[in-house]
């Protein structure tokens, strides 16, 4: 019997993961599963972050350094930036669209949104500088009175979570820095610590640098240098073939301890995270899985069919099979860094982009590129407004596009990015940072499937600058 191929046996893993997650929490065995399966997971994604950062170091530098002259490369950044910004406020269009058209923030009762929104206009009263948006004034109604205690006590919860807080004081310590500390923040001091503390804008720049400095130089001098650092370059690519061999009972580790945590020793718990915010969760999802499975898909097939003549679904199937690997371990490890080796494996030995082009545009993609966070946090903010019974003017929304593009460019350095760059976005917009309380429970989820957005992103962004310079090549995927 032909062993099963490895997109299928994670897929094994994945539902297996599940399936223990449900029986465990059912059988009172959670504790078991987060003390002696989940650790198995840690340590598959900290083999994989182990693995990243020397592999784009010496990725880059060897692709780099196999370019003829700083003009190709100059070329190849000015196309990686646009089509990453592109892509990115593509997202969060998208999310934009989602939200108007199916609005999540109204399906909720008719009772939640009234506490809801007299919660929203306590906030307004307490809040110096902060005005309303419409003329709507449901405390002046004497009928509203008996919601005004549990909108006083919703607003009191949101502000006082614990985890909000953390993250709104990452966020003011950011705030107190200058305009151009992103740009600080990118150059390193000193490169091991960069690499000791995994700061991968920072070994990017260092990679970026040490190999124009190389092209620079006489071909003759550098060719020892060249030898030792592809030398390099082979071992930790192989590694990745070593440690995704493994990959399937990882991946059953991760997802059931991370359900395990979620859900306890009460299955019903993941329900009614679910059914609490089932509209903005599916909607969201669905949002996600139309640029995966679609957009994105139709864009290269496009593209590798008018450039091979493969055929339009033919090669629609070549990059959906290609990537699949990378995008089932994305949704199990929601870290699009830690499935940056895979990412590079697939996307050299499965789509045929040839490494110099890979080394370079993915590692600035899994830095910069959120295509996932842009858009979940167009439709989280729309979301939230509705859900306050607050309708956003196209201009606001705007705003909201504009916001999503730029957090998600300058998330790099901060950690939990997505959420906490929520903060700003509703703030740019005049509503309640707080509000984010309301969505944390489903956010794990959302994650997953955002995290497989954005490395989908950065598969296509390298595959059409592989096309536009002539450096992808068709390979067999029988064995995918």
């Amino acid at each position: 019997m032909k062993k099963p191929s490895l997109p299928v046996q994670i897929i094994m893993g994945l539902i297996l993961g599940i399936l223990w997650a449900l029986l465990s929490s059912s059988m009172g065995w959670s504790d078991f599963t987060i003390d002696w399966i989940a650790p198995f997971g840690t340590i598959f994604i900290n083999l994989l972050k182990l693995i990243a950062i020397p592999l784009v170091l010496f990725s880059i530098i060897a692709g780099i350094g196999n370019l003829s002259d700083t003009a190709t490369l100059g070329r190849m950044g000015v196309k990686t930036l646009a089509l990453y910004i592109g892509s990115t406020i593509l997202a969060a269009a998208m999310g934009m669209f989602i939200a108007n058209t199916f609005n999540p923030g109204k399906q909720a009762s008719e009772e939640q949104l009234k506490i809801n929104r007299l919660a929203y206009e306590l906030w307004v009263n307490d809040s110096e500088g902060v005005e309303y948006f419409d003329d709507v004034r449901l405390l002046n109604d004497p009928n509203m009175a008996s919601y005004l205690t549990d909108a006083q006590s919703a607003l009191a919860e949101q502000q006082s979570n614990e985890e909000l807080n953390a993250k709104m004081s990452v966020l003011k310590n950011k705030k107190e820095t200058g305009p151009l500390q992103f740009f600080v923040d990118m150059v390193p001091s000193n490169i091991f610590l960069s690499f000791n503390d995994s700061l991968m804008l920072q070994v990017i720049f260092f990679a970026i640098f040490f190999g124009i400095v190389m092209v620079m130089l006489p071909n003759a001098q550098m060719q020892p240098v060249a030898a030792v650092i592809n030398g390099f370059s082979d071992i930790f690519i192989k590694m990745v073939d070593v440690v995704m061999k493994g990959a399937p009972f990882f991946v059953f580790a991760l997802l059931a301890g991370k359900l395990a945590e979620m859900a306890g020793d009460e299955p019903g718990r993941l329900v009614e995270i679910f059914k609490a915010l089932g509209a903005y969760t599916g909607y969201t999802i669905l949002g996600l899985l139309i640029m995966i499975l679609l957009l994105y898909p139709a864009v290269i097939a496009f593209l590798v069919h008018r450039k091979t003549n493969m055929g339009y679904w033919k090669s629609w199937g070549y990059f959906m099979r290609g990537i699949r690997p990378a995008q089932l371990l994305a949704f199990s490890t929601s870290s699009t860094a830690a499935t940056l080796p895979v990412t590079m494996d697939c996307v050299r030995d499965n789509l045929g982009v040839d490494e110099e082009i890979g080394s370079f545009v993915l590692p600035v993609g899994a830095t910069i590129n959120m295509d996932g966070t842009a858009l979940y946090q167009t439709v989280a903010v729309i979301f939230m407004a509705q859900f306050h019974m607050i309708d956003l003017s196209l201009g606001q929304q705007a705003t909201i596009i504009l916001m999503a593009t730029l957090g998600s460019i300058g998330a790099a350095s901060v950690p939990s990015a997505g959420m906490i760059m929520l903060i700003p976005i509703l703030e740019s917009v005049g509503l309640n940072p707080a509000w984010i309380a309301i969505i944390f429970p489903v956010d794990r989820i959302i994650d997953m499937v955002r995290t497989v957005l954005n490395l989908t992103g950065d598969a296509s962004v390298s595959t059409i600058i592989a096309l536009s310079e002539d450096k992808f090549k068709v390979v067999d995927q029988e064995e995918l």
